[in-house]
């Protein structure tokens, strides 16, 4: 076999501590190696033009390169490998950066590290052997989970280009957060303005298919070929004859349904149209007050209803899609504000949640835009802010930053200024985060045009006095304890992942970080897409982020999609799992414990179980490989063999001194 070694100084990174010169001729006394040299940036087009050319001067079998993670530029390498005749597989990589550079000072101690790692990889290239890719039809349908405006983004860029989407939302409308807004910064429009089209046009488009108030089940295949069963949430109303008309909300004698798009705001009648605009606008009875379902009385909406749609004996529907790609746009849940005892701990009923005042101000919303105590429905004129509650802080396990209450907060405060032009309004803060376009000098905004007066402290605690609430702080800018007597305290409460957010994780099969939200294959070169092949993310399930941030993101996963089915098939990779029927007892080992379901038993011709691989499933993860009591279970491009022989080289001097 002829190996040539390539090793990358990537400017000073490496070469700062590591003799790149040096490593590059230690390579040369490696066994196979017949050509070997260092570059200055060997991911560079002069740099991979060298690799090439070196493949066809020496005449390689394979190449080594050292540099950094493989994560970062492994694809890139290997096409370069490819543009000189190789077999992509025939292709290793010493990550001398990350594993060496960066962790160590010591240029001779890291210059012998370097040496060794790139001994490994020259080892276990030694015994790679070619993989072929299989090619597989796809199914070019998109399903989109969440009806945000990040999942409403994607559904229609992946509809305009072409593709069938399947949108699913858990609740009885599209829209997400968004459409409770009333306005929205910098540019204090309109929210429903801005979404309300958006979410026609999903009703309208001839591409799109919408189930709304379903929920995710199950989902099983592979890139390019998912099958997912969607259970359709009981709404005891035919929705294929609703038409929306919303007689029977008027008639229905029970008010005392939790109004869940108004966050409790006021109450709203057991059968119900969540707001004028929700798409798809049909009814939906609350079965926990319903009159008619509790007690079995009543029935009112059934008798008044023009067209007969109410369906009280209606059971939970499943249906399965197949689909070649999968988008989730899941959003997120608010803090849960009553965990801060010390702010009232949800008892006092002036001390409300940033979207619950949202409602209060929409026009739409339970006061019809008018702001007011809800304890005595009295205008307030001195409202307080109070900013990261349930954000930056690790005692409510919570250490990440929501990165929108400041700016909505700020609208808020303006808000209010324009409904009660004699109001005082204050605002509690850590640290203003405003780092987009407009955002600073609509801060700057609010504190000149509008008088926002902003008091840099925490807030120790609240408490009732007569009848309005002190707000006791400090001013740190002040060095002094202050005290406010508020009408009304609005709480800037943080984000957190979508209930169900780590289920949903888990049928994907992707990656979810230690606060819950989803993670991105790479945080910089794949920020929509996740660890599973064919599934992507957008908006805030991926990390907290505002309107226009959840708008690009959802774009880009459309256009992650969109180039996917580019082609009319697509390649498996090779680096899978593969059984040797002759080592396999059929025991089930591999089956019970992948978690890709990408084994399955069958027969042979003696009728035996054994244990086989489905390609276009297995994700090539090794779990089945390190399970296999006989071994008969090998990841192809990582045997047991390729490593031990990895092993071997970087305990050589190890091995020496002990059994030489």
């Amino acid at each position: 076999m002829r190996v040539g070694v390539f090793v990358c100084h990537c400017g000073s990174n490496i070469a700062a501590t590591v003799d790149c010169a040096r490593v590059a001729e230690m390579a040369r006394e490696y066994p196979d190696v017949v050509f070997a040299m260092d570059h200055m940036y060997t991911c560079s087009e002069p740099g991979q033009e060298a690799i090439v050319q070196a493949i066809r001067d020496h005449r390689l079998d394979g190449v080594v390169v050292a540099s950094c993670s493989p994560r970062m530029h492994e694809n890139t390498f290997r096409r370069a490998v490819e543009r000189g005749g190789l077999n992509r597989f025939m292709f290793e990589m010493a990550n001398i950066r990350e594993h060496v550079s960066w962790v160590g000072s010591d240029k001779e101690l890291n210059t012998n590290k370097a040496s060794e790692l790139v001994l490994a990889a020259v080892e276990k290239l030694r015994r790679d052997r070619p993989l072929l890719p299989k090619t597989f039809q796809v199914n070019r349908r998109v399903l989109v989970i969440g009806g945000g405006v990040a999942g409403i983004q994607t559904a229609l860029d992946c509809a305009d280009g072409g593709l069938d989407v399947v949108l699913v939302e858990k609740s009885p409308t599209i829209g997400g957060k968004m459409a409770k807004l009333d306005k929205t910064f910098p540019t204090v429009d309109c929210s429903t303005c801005i979404l309300g089209p958006k979410m026609v046009d999903v009703a309208q488009h001839p591409n799109i298919t919408l189930i709304a108030n379903a929920e995710v089940d199950e989902v099983s295949g592979y890139v390019g070929n998912f099958e997912v069963s969607i259970r359709k949430k009981t709404t005891y109303v035919d929705w294929n004859l609703c038409t929306g008309c919303g007689l029977c909300m008027e008639k229905c004698p029970s008010k005392k349904s939790f109004d869940s798009f108004n966050e409790g705001v006021g109450t709203t009648s057991a059968i119900k149209i969540a707001f004028p605009q929700a798409i798809p606008k049909k009814a939906v009875i609350d079965a926990d007050h319903c009159i008619k379902l509790t007690k079995d009385k009543c029935g009112v909406c059934a008798k008044v209803c023009p067209v007969q749609a109410v369906n009280f004996e209606q059971k939970d529907e499943t249906v399965t899609h197949k689909v070649g790609a999968i988008v989730t746009a899941t959003g997120y849940d608010v803090f849960d504000h009553s965990k801060y005892e010390e702010y009232g701990g949800g008892r006092y009923p002036d001390v409300i949640t940033s979207l619950q005042y949202e409602r209060m101000l929409s026009a739409s919303g339970p006061t019809g835009g008018h702001v007011t105590r809800p304890s005595d429905g009295r205008e307030p004129k001195r409202v307080v802010f109070i900013q990261c509650v349930g954000s930056r802080d690790k005692a409510k396990d919570r250490p990440y930053c929501s990165g929108f209450c400041c700016m909505y907060t700020a609208k808020q405060a303006v808000l209010t200024k324009s409904h009660i032009p004699d109001a005082e309004t204050y605002v509690f803060y850590m640290d203003i985060r405003a780092p987009q376009k407009g955002y600073e000098e609509f801060i700057d905004r609010a504190k000149i045009e509008y008088g926002v007066q902003y008091v840099r402290g925490r807030v120790s605690r609240i408490h009732p006095h007569s009848d309005h609430l002190t707000v006791c702080g400090m001013d740190t800018l002040l060095g002094a304890q202050v005290e406010i007597d508020a009408d009304l305290v609005v709480l800037a409460v943080g984000g957190e992942p979508s209930h169900g957010a780590r289920e949903l994780a888990e049928h994907l099969r992707i990656s979810y970080d230690t606060n819950g939200f989803f993670m991105e294959g790479h945080p910089k070169l794949r920020p929509v897409e996740t660890n599973t092949a064919g599934v992507f993310v957008a908006g805030a399930c991926q990390g907290l982020k505002d309107i226009p941030s959840s708008v690009a993101q959802g774009s880009a996963a459309a256009a992650k999609v969109l180039s996917m089915f580019a082609k009319e098939t697509m390649e498996t990779d090779p680096q899978i799992a593969l059984v040797d029927q002759r080592r396999c007892v059929g025991c089930g080992k591999c089956i019970s414990v992948c978690p890709f379901g990408a084994i399955q038993s069958v027969e042979d011709r003696f009728g035996n179980p054994k244990a086989q691989v489905v390609e276009t499933i297995c994700q090539g993860c090794g779990i089945c490989s390190v399970a296999c009591p006989h071994k008969a279970v090998q990841l192809q491009h990582f045997t047991d063999n390729q490593i031990l022989a990895e092993v071997n080289a970087l305990c050589r001097k190890w091995n020496k001194e002990n059994f030489a």
